[in-house]
């Protein structure tokens, strides 16, 4: 629901919750949206009146600095309003959403990360709830020549993957062969576009070979499912196949267009690749 959290400011989260009901969705997993009192209350109604699911929830780990403060909750500072949200609507996954900035740069401080990470994992557990990990590019990086996503993997017990198909593809690797390497540590998988836009010269600042170096990197867009170059069929099965239990549509950028609108671009396509039961 992070493509949605303006519509949640706009509308509240009930009527968004209703409205991904109408639109056939049935799980989904809430984002960037502020786990109030409220909130959580118009969860437990959506939940009860159009029977959704809210198969996962967000959080961070802890604050950047003393200077910096985490935008949200945080298992340092909030574990258990964070684990009484997530029981309040029966979700038993949790997810962090990326690495956190203090934490990039070295494999010591990777190492370090997967550590408190796992150790988070293995408290949440207790309370039945499953602790994961989103990658974007980044988790690519090598160290010592393996990436830094498999050395979060090979040094945690407990700790989940969520993996993200346009982002491993933006890594310039196949999905198709990445997610089998984490059978059995996903239960969610991130599903969304990769396409390269159409280019506007105006509207890029600079001359010459930054102009078009600049270009070159902005036209990589976020779409739709089924408007973009990965093979989603392929990717789907393999990450059924490896165990995922989710796959949640997802948008970074909307690129101008409404997101109900790009839910059910994603959704039609979804059903022309044959997954009607999941509507």
């Amino acid at each position: 629901m992070m493509m949605l959290k303006q519509k949640v400011e706009e509308e509240g989260i009930y009527t968004v919750l209703q409205k991904l009901s109408e639109l056939g969705y049935n799980a989904v997993e809430v984002s960037q949206i502020e786990m109030t009192a409220h909130n959580i209350s118009e969860m437990q109604r959506a939940i009860k009146d159009y029977d959704i699911n809210i198969a996962s929830m967000s959080c961070g780990v802890e604050d950047i600095s003393e200077d910096q403060k985490y935008s949200g909750d945080t298992l340092q500072n909030d574990f258990d309003k964070i684990v009484a949200a997530c029981k309040a609507v029966d979700c038993t996954i949790l997810r962090i959403g990326m690495l956190p900035m203090n934490y990039m740069g070295s494999k010591e401080s990777t190492l370090n990360f997967a550590k408190i990470c796992d150790e988070y994992a293995t408290r949440l557990k207790e309370e039945g709830i499953d602790l994961y990990y989103h990658a974007h590019n980044i988790e690519f990086v090598r160290y010592d020549g393996q990436f830094m996503l498999d050395l979060m993997r090979d040094h945690t017990q407990y700790l989940g993957f969520e993996l993200d198909v346009h982002w491993i593809w933006r890594a310039g690797l196949n999905p198709i062969e990445v997610i089998p390497n984490y059978a059995n540590r996903i239960r969610a998988i991130h599903l969304k576009d990769y396409r390269v836009g159409e280019i506007d010269m105006a509207q890029y600042p600079g001359e010459g070979q930054e102009k078009l170096y600049y270009m070159l990197h902005m036209i990589t867009q976020f779409a739709e499912l089924g408007e973009g170059t990965l093979p989603l069929k392929e990717i789907i099965e393999v990450g059924r196949e490896s165990g995922s239990e989710y796959f949640f549509v997802e948008q970074d950028e909307l690129h101008g267009a409404d997101s109900y609108d790009c839910l059910i671009t994603s959704r039609d396509h979804l059903l022309e690749l044959g997954y009607k039961n999941w509507f």
